[in-house]
């Protein structure tokens, strides 16, 4: 049996007055030690529910009892961004269309091995093909340190731009002079770096591909504070300069914990 519970809420019945039968979560019993959060993160991607095998994870609350036809949408993490538990195995992970036309059609299948007591990211990533109606995908491990240091945060890149050459994040202190921090090495697409520990702070983050020393992507004002672990993800379109296009590229910051 899959059992799915976001961390922090408990999903009783008003939680899941917008999910259909298949839906149904188990609130009984030991709460699974593995998690999982999702991000629709493909460019120009219809919104989406998340499932494991054929189990929704994510869902849109509705006040008539009726499935809401709003889902993930582009640029958006489920759940509120909070981790669901989840029973270790292998699963193939779907997002779903939620609107009404192509409703429950599964626009990309990513399966991977869920570990016991592990935290994991999926991403949907790359263009959405409307013709084919699928989009790319993948999981990467949130391996952030078991026992955390509250004097700094820890921070880590993950690379979900599908047209892009590998990146790494570089990040500098607003109020601490010049001397950029990188964060971790070059991050090539579908893959992430490893989380590292940088003094908490205001921060302007700045992606590069190897050897350049022009930015690929950049992003100003990022708050990092002591004892948070957060994800920089670049996601969009690396072709894209318009500065307010919902394509563009762009660095999300998401709290891990």
């Amino acid at each position: 049996m899959i059992r799915f519970r976001p961390l922090a809420i408990l999903c009783g019945a008003l939680a899941l007055a917008a999910c259909d039968k298949n839906a149904v979560q188990d609130i009984t019993g030991t709460l699974p030690e593995s998690r999982i959060k999702f991000f629709n993160f493909g460019v120009n991607a219809p919104a989406v529910h998340f499932y494991a095998n054929d189990a929704k994870i994510t869902a849109t609350t509705s006040a008539t009892g009726v499935e809401s036809t709003n889902g993930v949408t582009y640029g958006s993490v489920g759940s509120g961004g909070l981790y669901s538990r989840i029973d270790p195995g292998q699963y193939t992970f779907s997002g779903r269309i939620t609107a009404t036309v192509d409703k429950d059609l599964p626009i990309a299948a990513i399966t991977g091995d869920i570990a016991t007591g592990k935290a994991y990211s999926l991403y949907l990533s790359g263009p959405y093909n409307t013709t084919t109606k699928q989009v790319d995908g993948f999981i990467v491990e949130d391996a952030f340190p078991e026992e955390i240091d509250f004097s700094v945060a820890y921070v880590r890149f993950v690379n979900a731009i599908s047209n892009a050459n590998p990146m790494r994040m570089v990040i500098l202190d607003q109020t601490a002079g010049s001397t950029e921090l990188s964060v971790g090495d070059a991050v090539a697409y579908k893959a992430g770096g490893a989380f590292v520990a940088v003094p908490p702070g205001l921060y302007n983050l700045f992606t590069r591909y190897t050897g350049a020393t022009t930015n690929a992507v950049s992003r100003t004002g990022v708050s990092f504070s002591g004892g948070r672990v957060y994800t920089i993800t670049a996601r969009g379109d690396i072709t894209i300069t318009s500065t307010t296009a919902t394509n563009r590229p762009f660095l999300d910051n998401t709290l891990n914990r």
